[in-house]
């Protein structure tokens, strides 16, 4: 991202990447009762569904009937391919003239020693994981080899703050995952543990859902406008997803 003096963006535009191939797996072993996910490729190479595609050209197509006033200066997404993959199709069908540019922060949270397990894989092949995940709670909950809510939201401020440095009062477009998602509403409204982890245990990210922040001025605090919305899927005919992760969020 570029660092310019001036105002910062006047509207940070929050996507979810359209229904993956890893989210799939996941569903399909859970209702099996797997302990392992059958996932494709590892995490940052899983690619989208047919659904997915579906879902990230009818945002796109959504997002070609706004005025060109409103529609975004720039486009940033995930390096992971699911998220890469969205923000070309929703690009490419919208019509935009913009840059797309990548940003390792976006990527999902890092699973490390539970990358590719079920809840039932870890309680069973990870005990002392299991035990400690549930005395720590997700916020705070870091498993071998990964990361915590708090590391992400770690690199989350860095963007953040490079995103008070560009110019020209944007309008700022990013596609990632459903962590993510949330821990920007973490850091944006100023929330404590227990506020997210309400929100994150009550809401499912949709898959190519908008979620929507403005200040008018360009500086200061951010104003939700609109959470996980997707009714542009539903306008379209194009299947609604819900593919969370783990709702056991508290200690």
């Amino acid at each position: 991202m570029r660092a310019l003096s001036g105002h910062g963006a006047v509207e940070l535009i929050l996507v979810r990447h359209g229904e993956s191939l890893g989210n799939v797996a996941a569903s399909k072993a859970g209702l099996s009762g797997a302990e392992v996910i059958e996932v494709p490729a590892r995490d940052a190479d899983v690619d989208l569904s047919p659904l997915g595609y579906e879902q990230a050209t009818a945002l796109g197509s959504s997002f070609s009937r706004l005025p060109p006033s409103q529609c975004p200066d720039v486009v940033l997404c995930s390096p992971y391919a699911r998220a890469r993959r969205t923000a070309e199709m929703v690009v490419g069908a919208a019509g935009w003239k913009v840059s797309l540019l990548v940003d390792e922060r976006l990527r999902d949270r890092e699973l490390g020693v539970l990358d590719m397990l079920t809840a039932r894989g870890v309680e069973l092949r990870l005990p002392d994981e299991a035990r400690r995940r549930r005395w720590l709670g997700k916020f705070y909950y870091r498993p071998p080899g990964g990361e915590s809510w708090t590391d992400v939201a770690l690199r989350l401020r860095s963007f953040l703050s490079d995103l008070e440095q560009i110019s020209g009062r944007e309008r700022v477009l990013v596609v990632g995952h459903d962590a993510v998602i949330l821990l920007f509403r973490y850091l944006l409204e100023g929330l404590s543990e227990q506020e997210l982890l309400d929100i994150a245990g009550t809401n499912t990210i949709l898959n190519a859902s908008v979620t929507r922040y403005i200040r008018a001025e360009g500086h200061g605090p951010w104003t939700l406008q609109s959470f996980n919305i997707a009714d542009h899927l539903l306008e379209q005919g194009v299947t609604l997803t819900e593919h969370g992760s783990d709702a056991d969020v508290r200690p």
